[in-house]
């Protein structure tokens, strides 16, 4: 096997290789979209390892609580802020993040709530109740979303500048991408830090590794929990409010979709290991624009999701911790 998975990474590297020789403008202008996509993807990948890893728990929900953001976004900023296409950079970025700090208000308080009635009186039960109750949630959440918009798409026009950024030996990148970009980093810094330095990263970190033995330390553990759940939901915001602006529609649906490829790229990465989740999100968002973009034997976009949860499936076959995660015994 180890043979086999050599061979298919050659073949990969050649694909690449060829494909960056015959056009290196072309190349890199797929590779910034791929980069895009990733950060996209790493904001909702990693509250599906925030909660895993406290939990051990696969909150399925957490794919509409995004696509719930992303409609409380578009709202924000069509009939609050009343963007227009050709609005002035000042009010641009005051709706942007007047829209950004409600989406991540509403969709944290959100999350803290499901976790409080749906998950939270469960926690002794069998792994299959909470699993089967967090599918059940999604369904519920997807269903308010048709009650409240319908089951058509809310549309968002291109409010974002199309300017470059920089263009150099014929790439060029361009604000919309940059923009997603230059708000996804530091939400993701923040993150970051707030695990690795503050009281309460301590405290989820501690409840994450023994629950018991940090209730016995005089940790608050169902408060951490709640907080984590609060910061998941936040960062499911965070990525609606990106994806409405970068792709300009969101429907019922779309947080399952999305939440499939964010888990596979939390899988991907190691769940419960937070580089491990953007390094998965970026490999996956480089995977689905390489294969969409570039023209040399590229399978195309009808092969996106056979790919990427095939991908999923190897992992999980040959190694079930992911790139960045610690091998267990539960996992090995």
């Amino acid at each position: 096997m180890p043979a086999l998975a050599t061979i298919l990474v050659a073949l990969l590297v050649v694909w690449l290789v060829v494909n960056f020789a015959k056009g290196p403008a072309y190349f890199t202008t797929i590779a910034f979209i791929g980069l895009t996509n990733g950060a996209l993807y790493a904001l909702v990948a990693l509250g599906y390892t925030l909660v895993y890893g406290i939990l051990e728990l696969i909150n399925f929900a957490h794919g509409d609580v995004f696509m719930l953001g992303a409609m409380f976004s578009a709202t924000m900023l069509l009939s609050v802020f009343h963007l227009t296409p050709h609005a002035s950079t000042g009010k641009l970025i005051v709706a942007i993040v007047g829209s950004l700090v409600v989406a991540m208000a509403a969709c944290g308080i959100l999350n803290a709530v499901i976790e409080r009635v749906a998950y939270r009186p469960l926690r002794g039960a069998p792994r299959l109740a909470p699993l089967i109750t967090a599918i059940g949630v999604s369904f519920i959440l997807e269903d308010i979303a048709i009650a409240w918009k319908g089951p058509s798409y809310v549309s968002v026009p291109s409010l974002l500048p199309k300017g470059a950024v920089f263009s150099v030996g014929g790439v060029t990148y361009t604000w919309e991408k940059f923009i997603v970009v230059l708000i996804t980093v530091p939400v993701l810094l923040a993150l970051t830090w707030l695990v690795k330095r503050t009281r309460q990263g301590k405290a989820m970190r501690a409840t994450a590794q023994d629950r018991d033995a940090a209730a016995m330390m005089g940790i608050d553990v169902n408060r951490t929990i709640s907080f984590t759940f609060l910061i998941a939901g936040a960062l499911a915001g965070t990525g609606g409010l990106v994806y409405a602006l970068y792709f300009g529609q969101v429907r019922y649906d779309t947080g399952y979709q999305l939440g499939l490829i964010a888990f596979t790229a939390a899988v991907f990465g190691g769940i419960g290991n937070l580089p491990g989740a953007v390094l998965g999100a970026l490999c996956i968002g480089f995977i689905q624009a390489f294969n969409e973009g570039l023209v040399w034997h590229a399978p195309g976009s009808d092969w996106t999701e056979s790919i990427v949860f095939g991908l999923l499936i190897l992992i999980l076959v040959f190694r079930p911790e992911g790139l960045l995660g610690e091998r267990t015994p539960e996992g090995a």
